[in-house]
């Protein structure tokens, strides 16, 4: 294979959709796996991998089992799905990152579904369901990417537009973001998991609102007129004030209001799914950011290259010549 097969692939529409429609079902999964944690429901169903000793029999959907349950059924819809993606991705991208992330991503909605019967056989340990809801994010956050770039706007050249010499450097500022976001949220399922205490979860809470806010204000100061740019920007900026009222109504409902309930009350677990899921929406939001911050980055370092090279009196030379 030629080295511009590595780099590049033609669009594929039908792969692309498909991808698109497995991070669907990927954010619904972890809406599921919310939904799971916020109504006491981890252990409705006492056995894995199958469920009341059966691996399809649908037991009775009472209680708490009708959310484990969906939860797992949903999870091995995603798995069937993921094989798609890896073995599609193999067939058609010529691009060898790409087939790389595709069994990364399969690779990785394995580890998930291990964890995931783990916290059932170990009795929901913390530090296990902490790893299992992470690793959740982490894998949407990865099948949102393959989905990315397999879209036709990535496919398309892009255009130089990242000043590298302005500081701070959005290359550096958006991976501090993705990473604050990501140790936000390993912190916000220990403490879902009654791994920590609330304190950390707050200040962290607060290192993102400031880091998201940064990056997606100075993106928008340089860059309001670039769509592959400000568009995300704008997105962020919305999820992460969204983010923060979800967190706050949270804590009222989970805190005040749930001290002496019987069970979870609709309020607590309406919020914290929200909660949840908006935290997942701004982890790939600043991900998608951060990937195209990069790439007109590079393009804007090949282009000053090109010019570079363009100037140099032995390539005069050889254009006079």
């Amino acid at each position: 294979m030629s080295a511009h097969g590595l780099t590049s692939t033609p669009y594929n529409r039908a792969h692309h959709n498909y991808t698109v429609v497995a991070a669907c079902f990927v954010f619904l999964l972890i809406v599921a796996g919310a939904l799971v944690t916020s109504n006491d429901a981890g252990l409705s169903v006492p056995d894995w991998p199958t469920s009341f000793g059966s691996l399809y029999k649908i037991p009775p959907l009472t209680g708490g089992v009708k959310f484990e349950h969906i939860h797992r059924m949903i999870a091995e819809w995603i798995g069937l799905l993921t094989i798609g993606v890896a073995v599609w991705t193999q067939k058609v991208d010529q691009r060898l990152w790409m087939r790389i992330l595709g069994w990364a991503a399969l690779g990785t909605v394995i580890a998930q579904g291990i964890l995931g019967g783990l916290t059932v056989l170990f009795y929901l340990p913390p530090a296990i369901s902490t790893a299992h809801a992470t690793l959740a994010q982490t894998f949407f956050c990865l099948m949102v990417s393959i989905a990315f770039f397999t879209s036709r706007g990535w496919t398309e050249p892009p255009r130089p537009v990242v000043r590298l010499d302005a500081s701070p450097r959005l290359t550096t500022l958006s991976l501090w973001a993705v990473l604050c976001i990501w140790l936000q949220l390993i912190m916000g399922a220990a403490f879902r998991h009654s791994g920590i205490r609330l304190l950390p979860h707050i200040l962290g809470a607060c290192v993102v609102y400031t880091v998201v806010n940064w990056l997606g204000i100075l993106t928008l100061r340089r860059h309001r007129s670039t769509p592959q740019l400000a568009q995300p920007a704008r997105v962020l900026l919305t999820l992460v004030t969204v983010q923060v009222l979800l967190g706050l109504a949270s804590y009222i409902t989970r805190v005040i209001w749930s001290v002496d309930a019987p069970a979870p009350l609709v309020s607590m677990v309406t919020a914290t799914v929200s909660h949840v899921a908006c935290g997942a929406l701004v982890l790939v939001t600043t991900v998608i950011l951060a990937i195209q911050i990069h790439r007109h980055a590079d393009a804007s370092t090949a282009a000053a290259t090109a010019d570079a090279v363009s100037s140099t009196p032995a390539h005069a030379g050889q254009v006079r010549a």
